[in-house]
């Protein structure tokens, strides 16, 4: 497929968009069944139930584009998601493993905020402005995620990591 015109390039990067939160809303209730601390188990299960409805309102985006909402696949997140399960194999420690859920829960947070941020930018470059107003939101929830694991990680994982 070429790209031809920047609102052409902004669907398709919207579509690889709402692979990445289907990938993860089929990831995240693995990684909750490997956390141990009730807390971060809480977290991810939360998330999982946002990331669901993330997912669900760029398909309305998509559908308004008159887009297939499965048409492309974000091979970042399957790498970063691959990271994830990593830790998880890896790590007998529960109270390490956590720590290494947490850190790759972050990385996975920090790519979704820079493709979130730059796609909100492109909607308002090409006057979407209904696409801005659901992105941004997305986008808040999306930094009260990451901020909510660094404060699980401060207060709790790691410093239990930290001393297992």
């Amino acid at each position: 497929m070429n790209v031809d015109d920047f609102r052409q390039m902004y669907v398709t990067e919207l579509q690889e968009l709402r692979s990445v939160e289907e990938q993860l809303a089929q990831a995240l209730p693995k990684m909750a069944d490997v956390a141990e601390h009730p807390d971060l188990k809480e977290a991810i299960a939360t998330h999982t139930n946002e990331t669901r409805s993330q997912r669900d309102r760029l398909d309305q985006l998509l559908s308004s584009h008159g887009a297939n909402p499965r048409e492309h696949r974000d091979s970042s997140m399957q790498a970063l998601i691959g990271e994830a399960d990593r830790w998880a194999g890896m790590v007998q420690d529960r109270d390490l493993r956590d720590a290494g859920l947490i850190a790759s829960a972050q990385r996975i947070e920090h790519y979704e905020i820079a493709v979130y941020g730059t796609l909100a930018a492109w909607a308002k470059q090409l006057g979407l402005n209904e696409d801005l107003r659901v992105l941004l939101e997305i986008l808040d929830e999306e930094k009260r995620t990451d901020e909510l694991l660094t404060d699980l990680a401060k207060q709790v994982i790691n410093p239990e990591a930290a001393s297992a």
